[in-house]
């Protein structure tokens, strides 16, 4: 439960190593020694002691991220959570959410996350199919990957996410609707769903420039999403976000916040921020960040209103429910449909948006969301809220 005396704050922490990087990854990570992590991880601390301790903030989430925050040593990871607990005014309740790769988690590791208040677990898997797995460049192995998920309920992990991908090269409608069963059933609280996506400068890249990337037609790609959408469904999972499904109550708080714009601090190099709507990025070169970890914030953008609008709109209506009309109004001093009042006309008669009744912190709201079409075509109804 948030302390309403104080306004909550997210915190991302960004840990850039991994055993291997993937073939279709481009995410800020690579491979490193056990003494360039530790090197690392001082400086993270040293710029987590640095910023100011935000008395009138409450610490709802916090966010693991990478790279594999699973490869360093747990302990690591743990010294920097103490710190911010010792720093920061912590949410009771807050959600701590860590991602981790199968065949890097071991029982002790486990366990130790959890003593350091670590209470939700985000296992890349991609794929339970091998072959798809060996595609991707993947270090693990569907067994691997049951191990790992085992030894983290037998640990006490109840908040799992799995993420999934489709589109994956040579993958078919069946593989992928073999796929989401085989994961669902396992009974995670959370799947995250993704299509595969190939950027520039990944291995990826170059074998489709070189017409060696043999990826699903699109009328394929289409099957599989409208798939995703009724099987999970099937298994008690209700879509919250365009690519997030949740069982009742397991929703990722600390994404949620991020898609109502709510403040964020990040660590780490290239951890984006947003503190009362002024925008600003930490530096992206490992060797910069180590040596001048005090000195890596990059030039900062302060947010017009116009800019937040937008951001408010099309990040808001990547949610299922939408975007609350009376936090608008209550932000803007301005209805929603006194500043798009066109565009939603417009795209409410097209059948791809809609108005809907409905509470939100026990008062009553009105939510302007996509509708089914409108989120199969969630880029064209988003840009349009762009000034």
């Amino acid at each position: 439960m948030e302390n309403k005396a104080k306004k909550p704050l997210e915190l991302y922490i960004h840990v850039p190593f991994c055993v291997k990087k993937c073939d279709y990854c481009d995410f800020l990570s690579g491979p490193a020694g056990k003494e360039r992590q530790a090197e690392y991880f001082q400086a993270l601390q040293r710029e987590v002691a640095s910023v100011p301790d935000f008395p009138d903030r409450e610490i709802t989430t916090v966010f693991i991220g990478g790279g594999t925050p699973s490869v360093p040593d747990p302990a690591l990871i743990g010294a920097v959570l103490d710190q911010i607990r010792n720093k920061f005014f912590m949410a009771p309740d807050a959600e701590i959410t860590i991602e981790a790769n199968p065949g890097t988690l071991y029982k002790e590791k486990l366990e130790d996350y959890l003593e350091h208040g670590v209470n939700r677990l985000s296992l890349g898997l991609q794929s339970p199919q091998n072959r798809e797995l060996k595609i991707l460049g993947r270090i693990h192995t569907w067994e691997e990957f049951l191990e790992s998920f085992s030894l983290a309920r037998e640990a006490g992990f109840s908040n799992i996410n799995i993420d999934l991908m489709s589109a994956i090269p040579d993958q078919t409608y069946e593989d992928w609707k073999k796929n989401l069963c085989t994961v669902a059933a396992l009974g995670p609280e959370h799947i995250s769903a993704y299509s595969l996506i190939v950027e520039e400068g990944t291995p990826f890249a170059a074998m489709a420039e070189r017409g060696e990337l043999p990826l699903p037609e699109e009328e394929t790609e289409r099957a599989m999403y409208e798939e995703t959408i009724e099987v999970l469904a099937k298994y008690g999972f209700h879509r919250y976000e365009i690519s997030n499904y949740a069982r009742d109550g397991y929703e990722c708080r600390h994404n949620v916040g991020y898609w109502i714009r709510r403040d964020y601090l990040g660590f780490g190099i290239g951890a984006a921020s947003l503190i009362d709507n002024v925008r600003f990025q930490n530096e992206k070169s490992l060797g910069a960040y180590l040596a001048h970890p005090l000195e890596s914030r990059e030039e900062e953008q302060t947010l017009t209103v116009q800019d937040r609008m937008e951001e408010t709109m099309f990040l808001g209506l990547r949610l299922t429910r939408g975007v609350s009309c009376v936090d608008f109004a209550e932000q803007y001093g301005r209805t929603v449909e006194e500043v798009y009042g066109e565009v939603i006309a417009r795209n409410v008669a097209d059948g791809l948006l809609t108005v809907t009744e409905g509470k939100e912190n026990q008062k009553k709201d009105r939510f302007l969301a996509l509708t089914k079409r409108g989120l199969d075509l969630s880029n064209y109804v988003m840009a349009q809220f762009l000034f």
